[in-house]
């Protein structure tokens, strides 16, 4: 089941991440829904189909050059400490404040990791 955020118009606006770069794209409802979150990565996802054409790799292929790949596996390694980092101090005992503090950096490592690019 998808997480719904919570915003006092959640029910007007959809979260989606863009299918090229992973960031997150918000929208409301009326309209067609976006699939990119701006024109620069409608283009590489062009391309990356096109480069795709006739090597028997499927289109909805997620391809990542090495470094890519690297930053990916960074961002969630950064995920994860901070994740261990909520968790040693809930085990400690820790205030609310630092346990609020803790949080808010694991949310936004979490974020930066669902990037894919």
């Amino acid at each position: 089941m998808p997480h719904t955020p919570r915003s006092g118009n959640a029910t007007a606006q959809r979260q989606l991440s863009c299918l090229w770069c992973g960031r997150e794209i918000v929208e409301s409802e009326a309209g067609r829904r976006r699939r990119y979150c701006r024109q620069s990565c409608r283009q590489r996802a062009y391309e990356n189909r096109n480069s795709l054409k006739g090597t028997g790799i499927p289109d909805d292929s997620v391809v990542l050059s090495a470094q890519e790949a690297a930053d990916l596996a960074d961002r969630w390694f950064a995920a994860r400490c901070a994740a261990e980092d909520v968790a040693i101090a809930i085990e400690e005992g820790a205030e609310h404040a630092e346990l609020a503090a803790l949080s808010k950096t694991l949310l936004e490592l979490t974020r930066e990791a669902e990037r894919l690019r």
